[in-house]
Parts: C-alpha cells; sequence; structure tokens
C-alpha cells in the first residue's frame, strides 16, 4: 500500500503544532502508520522537520499569492495576508521554534522570498503614508510572524477564540504600525 506523503506531513504538522516534543512514534501514530513506514518515508525526525518547513513555505507562498498584496491599499493587505496565512499559523509557530532551521547559515531561500515579499508590502505602505516610517519593513515583518505565532499559541491554548485571532493580530499591528498625524 502506498503512503500519502502529504496525509503524513499534515498528520505530524497537526500533532507537533500541539506537542513539539512528540515522538517519531507518536507522529506515527497520528499519521495512521507503523513507525517502520514513517522511517522509510523520513529519516529521523531532523528530516521530517526539513520536509515540514518545505511544506510551510509552500503554505505561506500560496497565502501571500491568494492576499494579492500589490491590490489596493497596504492595510487592506495586509488584513488579507493575515485572513490567508492564519490556518498555516500554527505550523509556522513550531518550525519557528525549531533551531535547526536556522543553525549554521543554511536557512532556506523559500524563507527570504517569503520576507523580502511582506517587506516589500510595508515598503509599500510606508510609501503610501500609511505605515510609520521610524519601523523599518525588516522589523514591520518580524512583528507579523511573532504576533501569528502567539496567536497560534493562544488558540491552541485556549486563552484566544480562534475566530477573534485575525482581528486581534491585524488590530494590534496596525494599530502599532499605523502613521499618525503630527500635532
Amino acid at each position: 500500500m502506498a503512503v500519502d506523503r502529504d496525509h503524513v506531513l499534515r498528520s505530524a504538522a497537526a500533532l507537533l503544532t500541539r506537542k513539539s516534543t512528540a515522538t517519531m512514534d507518536e507522529v506515527a501514530k497520528a499519521a495512521g502508520i507503523s513507525r517502520a513506514t514513517l522511517h522509510r518515508q523520513f529519516a529521523g525526525r531532523d528530516v521530517l522537520v526539513r520536509a515540514l518547513e518545505s511544506l510551510g513555505i509552500a503554505e505561506c507562498e500560496a497565502a501571500l499569492d491568494r492576499a494579492r498584496l500589490d491590490e489596493g491599499g497596504a492595510s487592506d493587505a495586509v488584513r488579507r495576508l493575515v485572513h490567508e496565512i492564519e490556518p498555516a499559523a500554527a505550523l509556522l509557530a513550531f518550525l519557528y521554534t525549531e533551531n535547526q532551521l536556522f543553525e549554521g547559515g543554511q536557512q532556506n531561500e523559500g524563507w527570504t522570498r517569503i520576507d523580502d515579499r511582506v517587506a516589500a508590502l510595508f515598503r509599500r505602505g510606508q510609501a503610501a503614508g500609511e505605515f510609520r516610517i521610524d519601523l523599518t519593513p525588516a522589523w514591520l515583518t518580524e512583528a507579523l510572524y511573532g504576533l501569528l505565532a502567539s496567536g497560534a499559541w493562544a488558540v491552541s491554548e485556549g486563552r484566544v477564540a480562534s475566530n477573534d485571532v485575525n482581528f486581534m493580530i491585524v488590530e494590534l499591528l496596525l494599530g502599532g504600525a499605523v502613521r499618525r498625524e503630527e500635532s
């Protein structure tokens, strides 16, 4: 019987976002396969995490495309982006804590592509006068990532309702990024 790799990855992502220390045995059980079958697909946790990284990058890039970042005002584009990327936020929060992904200067170029696209959105908003110019686009990008991860953790811990998290992320980010009229 052929193993559905996407099913295994999504099962692993669902488990690891709830329990980041889950063993490969637990991942196999969550995917409904044996440990040996899991090992044939992913030779170890490091390989599995790298595959999850690729899934996370693909999810982010698809969300960026669906958000149509170049259309309309930058604030509206940020709202669309948060709406589109939030379903992958738990996976991204897990990946955000996986040190192996950031060791030795071997960062996946996919993250750089994503960073560049998000930072370009913030630069566009700054140029249009929508966003503060005293905060760099790189900082606003990191703030967005941090809020997405915090939102995912808060939802998983039951501290925030999943229906409210998009609103809360956008309002906090834009409330701090909106350019204020000088008095």
